[in-house]
């Protein structure tokens, strides 16, 4: 380990690299592509799934969204096109009667001009149950958001996003416990929350038993969601949802048309199964092109020594022993391993900064000892690969070397 403190040992791999720029460039490519692929791609990989959890990630991801919408089939004296309505017992039914069903939210929503002193605009107003900040948590900013009070006492109450608070109140203006009209009808702000990024921006919720009364709903609603128990496969809990809406409205069962839906969990199981085999693919291309980029680094090797088998032989003919020359080219492989990598993480994480600068994904990284692994394996090859010149450079006789021109 002597030699590797020592002047000259340093002196001749400067020596070697300067006099073969292009060479040495051509060299540490390979092994500094690989790294900085690998790097690159796993950033992006976690880029990709960060957005998306931030996307669905206020959302109970194991549910489907169900809504009634008109029958395509006639059945039992009803005639096609026939308007299915959704009603709290059918919400009741669905509860009791149905495996593997954790929540089923009724929700009902319509737009409406919504004035706040001088300001005004029209937003989306919601009726809700306080079992939807379950399945959609709310980030609430200041205040709560609806109780079971409020809905056993119709309280004129509602819970605004931060878009409707940005438009209808001035900055830093207090809007707890003020009233905004909506529709006409005065209501209490008891909350403000950040919309997440599965919602609209600009949301108004008041109790469902509100809704039903100022709106005249009735039972009826207008959609609902429906989340399956995690040990629960989604689509089945959906397909059982819907069979017993079938019955329940007199429903052809072969009618498809009769519930509009949107089957969250089901869409998210495949973009999961994506990011699974696009993590896969990331680490086979990442780890094929380092080994590449290692073998690079030794074919190049065996040309360096295959030019200074003069120069070998000369070292040999004035006491230089095989080892002290194995030496040597093992240590300009492992230099320009470690030069090689070094420089793809530092590539690579300019890269991923760049990224998440212009926000084209969220939070781009790569966990440090994944990158500290990589490295690890990249130098540990590099060293190995490098006995294959390193040997070829000692098995060559001085004399032999010296007839070289």
């Amino acid at each position: 380990m002597i030699f590797l403190f020592e002047k000259d040992t340093w002196q001749e791999i400067y020596g070697s690299i300067r006099k073969n720029k292009t060479r040495t460039a051509i060299t540490i490519f390979g092994a500094f592509w690989g790294i900085l692929l690998l790097v690159g791609l796993l950033g992006a990989a976690k880029g990709i799934e960060n957005s998306f959890n931030s996307m669905f990630g206020d959302f109970a991801t194991n549910s489907v969204f169900m809504s009634g919408s008109k029958t395509s089939m006639p059945f039992k004296g009803f005639q096609e096109g026939r308007q299915i309505n959704l009603t709290l017992s059918d919400v009741d039914k669905i509860r009791t009667e149905i495996e593997g069903v954790q929540f089923v939210v009724p929700r009902n929503a319509t737009g409406g001009q919504v004035i706040h002193g001088l300001k005004t605009g029209n937003f989306t107003i919601f009726g809700d149950f306080p079992l939807i900040d379950r399945v959609q948590k709310k980030n609430l900013i200041e205040g709560r958001f609806i109780n079971q009070s409020d809905i056993d006492e119709n309280k004129k109450i509602c819970v605004i996003s931060e878009g409707v608070y940005k438009e209808l109140f001035d900055k830093n203006e207090e809007a707890i416990g003020t009233y905004i009209k909506v529709s006409g009808i005065n209501y209490k702000v008891v909350g403000v929350y950040t919309a997440g990024r599965f919602e609209g921006k600009n949301n108004v919720h008041i109790p469902f038993s509100t809704f039903k009364v100022v709106y005249n709903k009735g039972d009826k609603f207008e959609w609902m969601v429906v989340t399956g128990k995690k040990e629960f496969d989604i689509v089945q809990v959906e397909a059982d949802v819907k069979l017993l809406l079938k019955n329940l409205h007199k429903i052809h069962p072969d009618d498809n048309r009769a519930f509009r839906g949107f089957n969250l969990g089901k869409e998210i199981s495949k973009v999961t199964g994506f990011l699974t085999g696009m993590q896969f693919l990331t680490w086979f291309v990442g780890i094929a092109t380092l080994i590449a980029g290692v073998f690079a680094i030794g074919n190049i090797l065996l040309i360096t020594v295959k030019e200074r088998t003069k120069e070998i032989g000369i070292r040999r003919a004035l006491g230089a022993t095989p080892n002290k020359v194995r030496q040597q080219i093992i240590l300009e492989s492992l230099f320009l391993t470690l030069l090689a990598g070094s420089l793809g993480i530092i590539a690579g994480g300019v890269i991923l900064m760049v990224i998440d600068y212009f926000e084209l994904l969220v939070n781009p990284t790569v966990n440090i000892p994944i990158v500290l692994i990589a490295y690890a394996v990249l130098v540990t090859l590099g060293t190995l690969i490098g006995f294959i010149p390193a040997y070829m450079a000692t098995i060559v006789k001085p004399i032999d070397a010296l007839r070289e021109e």
